[in-house]
């Protein structure tokens, strides 16, 4: 697809649909959630909507990431290992999103969200210092995560940085600012992996995709600003809308 597929209807939906999930992918991850399907209601099949994506969340998360730097929010020992492996995970995940039906990882999904909802919902309130651990086993914890959901979002991606940013804080006894500065690191090495395979095989409409990112920057600059001022007050309810609408969105996908 190039300029000429382009329509105002379809503008307008990106635009405004990008910003919004950016916005909440910025404070606690999960605006695949909103981006993914505003690219398929723009009108884009499966495979190119989740590879335009990837080029407008990629450059938005950069600016969000920029402002947990320069906020010194980013532990950069977990942070460079983190991303090179993410990056790779990312990669095969793309591939393999391009060989295989997504609806098998939508059934694993159904089973795992009642337990990641389970676990932020009975947290009170994510840690606004960090906590006790051995850093040797903090590293396993981060880097095999980075792996693993790196590849998660090149295969199929909403929710990534909600699982990351719960494990961070959960497992690896992150603070929430920390977290969420070292789970944009994340996000941005796959995102890179993703876009880079989808750019290899033709899955991206470049131009629709450059005009997302205009609102992926501006949403993932308000939304980082809000979660390093405002810290767990925000993080969390966003977190729990984040897997409701994510579990909304794997129940109606199947059915429909």
């Amino acid at each position: 697809m190039g300029i000429a597929d382009l329509s105002v209807k379809m503008v307008v939906i990106v635009i405004v649909g990008v910003f919004l999930g950016s916005f909440m992918d910025a404070i606690a991850g999960g605006g695949g959630i909103i981006t993914v399907p505003t690219y398929l209601l723009a009108g884009l099949p499966t495979h190119l909507a989740l590879g335009t994506n990837k080029l407008s969340a990629g450059i938005g998360t950069f600016f969000s990431a920029g402002r947990f730097i320069k906020n010194k929010f980013v532990d950069w020992t977990l942070a460079v290992p983190s991303v090179i492996l993410a990056v790779i995970g990312s990669h095969f995940g793309t591939k393999l999103q391009l060989m295989i039906d997504e609806k098998y990882l939508k059934y694993l999904l159904l089973i795992v969200l009642p337990v990641v909802a389970f676990i932020a919902l009975r947290q009170r309130k994510f840690p606004e210092e960090k906590g006790d651990i051995d850093r040797k086993k903090q590293m396993a914890i981060v880097w095999i995560s980075s792996l693993v959901i790196g590849a998660y979002d090149g295969f199929y991606g909403p929710g990534t940085g909600t699982f990351l940013i719960l494990i961070f804080c959960n497992l690896a006894k992150m603070d929430v600012r920390t977290a969420g500065g070292n789970m944009k690191m994340v996000n941005l090495g796959s995102n890179i992996g993703a876009v880079v395979t989808s750019l290899m095989n033709g899955k991206v409409f470049i131009v629709l995709g450059l005009i997302g990112t205009v609102s992926a920057i501006a949403g993932h600059y308000f939304g980082s600003g809000l979660a390093i001022k405002d810290g767990s007050k925000i993080v969390k309810p966003t977190v729990v809308i984040a897997i409701i609408l994510l579990a909304i969105k794997v129940v109606s996908e199947l059915i429909g």
